[in-house]
């Protein structure tokens, strides 16, 4: 197991006790250092995380790309099923593996490497059979898509697009639970090279097989294909033969305590599901406003915009995942709640500089997706609400993210559908349908859960209980991972 990261580097010294943790800090030289150490500890785990977001993002933008010059119609059906249905399936599949990411995060701060490989295998065997119950979504895409009021030929190409890249979807099951093993044990380069050496493969696959071999569609889904199982198996490999330590071999502990573990994964891709359909909603409900293609085409803009800032947060969200469980796993409640807050100051800042960027350029931005004066007046007016949303989405990941750390994913999951479906929901209905505010009473009255959930989550930061959460990660390590860590290990280090 390798050694404390804070330790390891030999900074600080004077302000760690004998068990590791930070001494309570009081001065604002201390206040320094501390902040100085975790914003290295956070980075250093969610730089290359984010490097991966970008390639997995850039793989889908680049089959985008080329399938666009197949003609419009190709592009219409890939779009469709990543935005509707690989969205749908792909948030509830990374929610389901969210599970992993608390409880081998925190059996790694507690010395019990060896369950993580248990504890990965555990995560398969459940998402592989939520992999099962998702099919026919890929399966009836087409008819679902028609359902949906979309366009009868564009819907079928889609459909047949999807079945061909259900093998992609079939690889997430085991992706994921590897990711987030590599991930709770801070082995982030090692995702970040197979995320880069995969985008460059990818795009030698696009062009072989779409213009070389002229397979058309086909070659789009077959290079998806490809580059997820590579992705996939090249993690796969990484874990047997270089992580020793967590990986001991195929175990039938693994459907050991299994429903614990089945409730755990549904808390969690409830309360990431919740996050991720909410903002999509706007855009269906915009559809049906009177300029309803004014309207989605300047909110796709704004969510494209705010879709990389995100994808940088996401990152911050692994890291302090990461992070949090780390160090309740080790004992360590003061360590945690700092790592907390400096994290939460900086994506704060972040957001703030980023708001500033958008309410400089909001006349601007727009041209680099359209030619459209019209559209370019309707995104420059939903500017604000983008800057305001830039600033909320530096928070909320990472209040999400320490919610994955310390295993509060159903207290999440509850804030969420109150704020977001029980007010903020109706309310953008009522702003932009009955109030006559269009668009920008939609997107306002979401903005306003999103506010309420957040002010909600960083009241429950302030309020908790470190040291009691430490003493309670024993506990949920018991009940959901099937394993007694040992109770007097990690309370006494506090």
């Amino acid at each position: 197991m390798d050694a404390p990261l804070l330790l390891a580097k030999g900074e600080g010294a004077a302000l760690v006790t004998e068990n590791g943790d930070y001494v309570a800090v009081r001065e604002l030289k201390e206040v320094k250092k501390v902040f100085w150490i975790e914003t290295k500890r956070v980075w250093q785990i969610a730089m290359p995380i984010v490097f991966n977001i970008w390639c997995q993002f850039g793989v889908n933008s680049v089959t985008s790309m080329f399938v666009g010059h197949l003609g419009d119609i190709q592009l219409s059906a890939i779009s469709l099923i990543n935005s509707v249905i690989g969205t749908f399936a792909f948030g509830f599949m990374l929610g389901m593996g969210s599970a992993t990411e608390t409880l081998c995060g925190q059996a790694f701060g507690a010395g019990q490497v060896n369950m993580l490989g248990v504890y990965m295998q555990r995560s398969w065997v459940i998402l592989s059979v939520t992999s099962i119950l998702l099919l026919p979504i890929y399966i009836f895409a087409g008819p679902i898509l028609k359902f949906l009021g979309q366009q009868e030929d564009i819907a079928d190409l889609a459909g047949s697009f999807s079945i061909l890249v259900i093998p992609q979807f079939l690889s997430l099951p085991f992706n994921f639970p590897t990711q987030k093993f590599l991930q709770a044990q801070s082995k982030v380069n090692i995702i970040a090279w197979i995320g880069l050496v995969a985008l460059i493969l990818h795009i030698g696959m696009l062009w072989l097989l779409i213009y070389v071999l002229d397979f058309g569609l086909a070659g789009a889904a077959l290079a998806f294909d490809i580059t997820s199982w590579g992705i996939t198996v090249a993690q796969l490999v990484y874990v047997v033969i270089w992580c020793k330590d967590g990986w001991t071999g195929l175990s039938w502990l693994a459907f050991k305590d299994i429903w614990a573990f089945v409730r755990l994964s549904l808390a969690s891709a409830v309360m990431l599901c919740l996050e991720v359909w909410y903002m999509m909603s706007v855009i269906v409900l915009a559809g049906n406003l009177d300029n309803a293609l004014v309207a989605v085409d300047s909110l796709s803009i704004c969510m494209n915009i705010n879709g990389w800032e995100a994808m940088l947060f996401i990152g911050v969200n692994a890291a302090v995942s990461v992070r949090v469980s780390n160090e309740l796993g080790l004992g360590h409640p003061r360590a945690a709640k700092y790592s907390v807050y400096v994290t939460v100051f900086q994506s704060l800042f972040l957001g703030i500089f980023f708001m500033a960027i958008i309410l400089a350029t909001r006349d601007y931005y727009a041209i680099i997706f359209t030619n459209s004066e019209v559209l370019h007046k309707a995104v420059a007016k939903l500017g604000y609400l983008l800057a305001v949303t830039m600033v909320l989405n530096s928070v909320q990941p990472v209040v999400s993210g320490v919610a994955i750390g310390g295993g509060w994913q159903a207290l999440v999951a509850y804030i969420n559908i109150g704020c977001y479906y029980l007010f903020g929901l109706p309310l953008g209905f009522l702003l932009g349908y009955e109030a006559n505010l269009g668009v920008e009473g939609l997107w306002g009255g979401m903005i306003c859960g999103i506010v309420i959930q957040t002010l909600l989550l960083l009241l429950i930061l302030y309020k908790t209980n470190w040291k009691k959460e430490v003493e309670q990660t024993t506990e949920r390590m018991r009940i959901w991972g099937g394993q007694d860590i040992g109770v007097d290990k990690i309370v006494a280090s506090t």
